[in-house]
């Protein structure tokens, strides 16, 4: 497996300004293989990224001796694909066409998307969709998204977040199965679901539909957003996540999505990253 960091784990990422190359050069002098990019609908990379930039960020990438693993974006929290406005689907609907094709031209084959939430836990009076009407949503906006990543060739990596939606590993199985496409699949994140589940449940269960691996460190006696917690510091079991990845014969990238910033933890987390993956 390769370890790599997330562009949002660095100062400045999360917001979207952290300018790629050093985002680059930092995980590189990390220890890290690869580097998963974020798009925002505005910042330092976004879905109006040209095919000339996107080709300097990967030119840039292998002079430094750093892989791409994968393209992340967090669009669908604020500009959801369930969203009870029709205008507001849409708009994800466009943008993410849009960053597919940015994907694509950074040499990435998968794409982290949040298929949308009955609610979002961090926004002010977010509203509540039926659990029925988000699952019946969030199929209408992969369906329109779909050709688009089967043309590029860009797996739609669904992934387990605090969504209150797709809550077991059957059900996100059936959904992503509901598609008959290779082109959706799971982007797992093992700390995101050891709330109420074990992650080698889920990787057991949803096999060869995992495309990425997502890993952060949790406390589940804390219960709440202030349990996620450095990695070895909280209650995730990484060697049974590491024999459950080995028996569905999972090899790619296993990406640290450590957030927010703090100053010192890219280097700890790296450290961890060095003795738990390589």
């Amino acid at each position: 497996m390769k370890i790599s960091a997330s562009y949002w784990m660095f100062q400045g990422g999360l917001e979207a300004q952290l300018p790629v190359d050093d985002a680059l050069v930092q995980a590189r002098q990390l220890g890290f293989d690869a580097i998963e990019l974020c798009v925002a609908s505005s910042g330092v990379l976004t879905h109006e990224t040209t095919q000339d930039q996107c080709e300097a960020i990967r030119a840039r990438a292998a002079e430094l001796g750093i892989e791409i693993a994968s393209v992340a974006s967090g669009e669908s929290w604020g500009c959801s694909p369930t969203d009870d406005d029709p205008a507001v689907r849409a708009k994800i609907v466009d943008f993410t066409k849009q960053a597919l094709q940015v994907a694509k031209w950074l040499g990435v084959d998968a794409y982290l998307y949040v298929p949308g939430a009955v609610d979002v836990f961090f926004l002010e009076n977010s509203p509540v969709v039926p659990y029925d009407v988000c699952y019946q949503r969030a199929g209408e906006a992969i369906q329109q998204i779909l050709p688009t990543a089967e043309r590029l060739g860009v797996t739609l990596g669904i992934e387990n977040v605090w969504n209150k939606f797709l809550l077991s590993p059957l059900e996100m199985r059936d959904f992503i199965d509901s598609f008959d496409s290779q082109a959706v699949g799971s982007y797992f994140d093992v700390g995101n679901v050891l709330l109420t589940g074990y992650p080698e449940h889920w990787i057991d269960i949803l096999g060869s539909r995992i495309k990425r691996v997502h890993v952060k460190d949790f406390k589940k006696s804390v219960g709440t957003v202030e349990g996620f917690v450095d990695m070895r510091e909280g209650d995730v079991d990484f060697q049974t996540v590491k024999q459950a990845l080995a028996r569905i014969g999972y090899d790619g990238y296993i990406t640290a999505e450590m957030l927010p910033f703090q100053p010192g933890r890219p280097e700890k987390t790296a450290a961890a990253m060095q003795e738990l993956f390589k």
